[in-house]
């Protein structure tokens, strides 16, 4: 009888936990849209990644299925089935229905662990419709199911293992409608994170398997297995740049427990792309490991220079910024017990760590240089030409409008700003062409929506030094609307509009100006993307008028089922939009601007690495393989409008 009443109070207190998080879901996935969304994926994957960690699991795969649910194989050992003394329940179900229960937090199972809330698959169970488990091990396999958290019956022993049978785990969920905005899952998106799971963690194969239909029938399939690591990682990044030394950096050390590999290889370009992960995170806004391989890159490549006399024609040291210019790395620390702090936990905060992160460059790199001095040189030289043109742009900067562009209070004459002065409420519209900014400057509501016209193609930054850019007169005029400044001096909370949305024509010309915007944005603005602050207008092609009513059609294919369903074949009249100058301001409001009516895209950065790659296909000098990714994603135009 007693053991009953415990049973029933620990009951209580197990669904009193998963109701907390069925209430609030965005305080333990961060929100409920696609990104929370694609997060609970993340967390059943990043156990199966611990196992790997823990040099027990080699395999595993990762499947959509057409039925709107996603299932997580791995050949792990399997979770643990045995009765936990606690709960008086099987200890899989505990995991399932306990926040915070699971091996992780007393470093004996698990040494090193991901999952960036360490909140677990218990969520994922609160948040899914129906979870199924089944577990091999132990000699035998095991079943269990939850709806909305709570166990459907009981854990069954369904069979024996067989004598050729590896352990595992195979879990499969369901999302809640009645939680998520959607329910569609990206397989881009998935892959993405798979495939830099995967660098981080040589050696263990990643599947992705889309079941969703396809015109053969065959699932789509993907693998990633990097038996070269982060190494294999930067080749990837460096694909369409041109290095400036064959072969990428690379070295790796352990102390105080904590795991250090870096990666690195310098190209011609400007841009550079540096990566910085703890267990597994992508620790975008940076951290202790970030500061320590910055301070010991810049003083390492200083002492190598001066050493060898390589800085006569400069007359100073160089500066971070001059070393970094170009230059591609990851850095992945994996720590027993990582502190993430920022807004978002991607920041790593643990102090010890950037001392750990400085030593191991300094021996690792410092070997390298003096093993390897045309690579040391070829560095120092790609800097040292970095630090010229700053320095030039430094004298040039009362000439040039770089003073004005980030210290005058003047608003561009182009700018139609609005009367408030809360950038919670304010919107800057980016509109492309004189005659469209005209209608939008008429059809806007002056209280909370600014209009700042641009004309013609804004300069493509990825080609060009910050001094160059500065003295384009569209950019300018962009930096000193956001009054936030640009580049390393940007900050997000100077920003005077929280909206920034980019209206540009639904033409191949409007998605290149588009993809020249982001491009700026996040090359020299990125916060602004991180923060979720850039927007894309999506207006109509078509407006459709049937006996005084009036329908519009985002695709061809809506207008054909507006005109038979709505307007009985017969529409009074259809009107395709060419372009956002030719809708009167009364259209423009009605299908672009009004937040009654309009869609709006959101545009932010959830995978940087990925994000970079892509800037540096389409945006970079390199031809080829832009000429190899149109071929691949030619056939998913829906149409082009040339």
């Amino acid at each position: 009888m007693s053991q009953e009443s415990e049973y029933g109070a620990g009951q209580i207190q197990v669904l009193e936990g998963l109701e907390a998080v069925r209430k609030r879901p965005a305080m333990y996935i961060g929100s409920t849209d696609a990104r929370g969304l694609h997060h609970l994926v993340y967390e059943v994957v990043d156990n199966s990644i611990d196992e790997a960690l823990a040099d027990y699991c080699d395999e595993i795969t990762v499947t959509i299925h057409d039925d709107g649910s996603v299932s997580v194989a791995d050949d792990g050992r399997g979770i643990p089935v045995d009765t936990h003394a606690e709960y008086d329940r099987p200890a899989l179900e505990v995991i399932l229905t306990v926040l915070h229960a699971g091996g992780k937090f007393d470093n004996k199972s698990y040494q090193v662990s991901g999952g960036l809330h360490g909140v677990g698959v218990s969520v994922v169970n609160a948040l899914s419709q129906r979870f199924e488990i089944e577990v091999t091990r132990d000699g035998g396999v095991y079943r269990h199911a939850f709806e909305r958290g709570e166990p459907v019956g009981e854990m069954e022993r369904v069979r024996d293992m067989r004598p050729d049978e590896e352990t595992g785990t195979y879990q499969r969920f369901w999302p809640d409608e009645e939680i998520f905005e959607t329910g569609e899952f990206s397989s881009s998106t998935l892959s993405n994170r798979l495939r830099e799971l995967a660098f981080l963690n040589s050696g263990v194969r990643i599947t992705l398997r889309d079941e969703r239909d396809r015109e053969d029938g065959d699932p789509a399939e993907e693998t990633y297995e990097y038996d070269g690591g982060i190494r294999e990682f930067v080749e990837y990044l460096n694909e369409t740049r041109s290095s400036l030394h064959p072969d990428v950096i690379y070295f790796e050390d352990e102390e105080q427990n904590v795991q250090i590999e870096v990666a690195m290889q310098a190209t011609e370009e400007l841009q550079g792309s540096i990566h910085a992960f703890a267990n597994n995170i992508n620790t975008r806004e940076g951290g202790t490991h970030l500061t320590g391989f910055k301070t010991a890159l810049t003083r390492v490549v200083n002492d190598y220079a001066n050493e060898n006399d390589l800085l006569s024609d400069l007359d100073e040291n160089l500066r971070g910024e001059d070393i970094r210019e170009g230059l591609t790395a990851v850095i992945s620390v994996k720590h027993p017990d990582p502190q993430f702090e920022g807004q978002t936990k991607t920041k790593l905060g643990n102090s010890e760590v950037r001392g750990i992160v400085e030593s191991a460059m300094h021996e690792g790199l410092g070997t390298y240089f003096e093993e390897h001095p045309d690579t040391a040189q070829a560095i120092v030289m790609k800097a040292v030409e970095a630090a010229k043109a700053r320095k030039a742009a430094k004298k040039a900067e009362e000439l040039t409008r770089r003073k004005s562009a980030l210290d005058s209070t003047s608003l561009p004459g182009k700018l139609a700003d609005c009367q408030t002065r809360d950038p919670d409420e304010a919107e800057l519209f980016i509109v492309e062409g004189d005659s469209a900014g005209g209608s939008a400057k008429q059809a806007r509501n002056p209280g909370f929506q600014a209009v700042l016209p641009i004309r013609g193609k804004v300069l493509n930054v990825e080609k060009h030094r910050l001094d160059r850019i500065l003295e384009n007169d569209q950019i300018r005029n962009m930096i000193t609307a956001i009054g936030a400044g640009v580049g390393d001096e940007f900050d997000v909370e100077e920003a005077r509009y929280k909206k920034i949305i980019m209206a540009t024509d639904a033409d191949v010309d409007g998605a290149h100006i588009r993809t020249l915007l982001l491009t700026f944005f996040y090359r020299h603005m990125r916060p602004l993307l991180e923060g979720g602050y850039v927007y894309a207008t999506k207006p109509p092609l078509y407006r459709i008028r049937y006996r005084g009513e009036t329908y519009d059609a985002m695709t061809d294919a809506e207008r054909d089922e507006i005109v038979e369903e709505k307007c009985n074949g017969n529409p009074s009249q259809v009107q395709r939009f060419k372009g956002l100058g030719e809708m009167n301001p009364e259209q423009l409001w009605s299908t672009t601007m009004d937040p009654e009516n309009r869609i709006l895209k959101q545009i932010t950065v959830e995978d940087a690495a990925a994000a970079d790659k892509m800037f540096s296909v389409l945006m970079g000098d390199a031809v080829e393989p832009r000429k190899q990714f149109i071929k691949e994603h030619a056939p998913e135009a829906e149409w082009v409008d040339i």
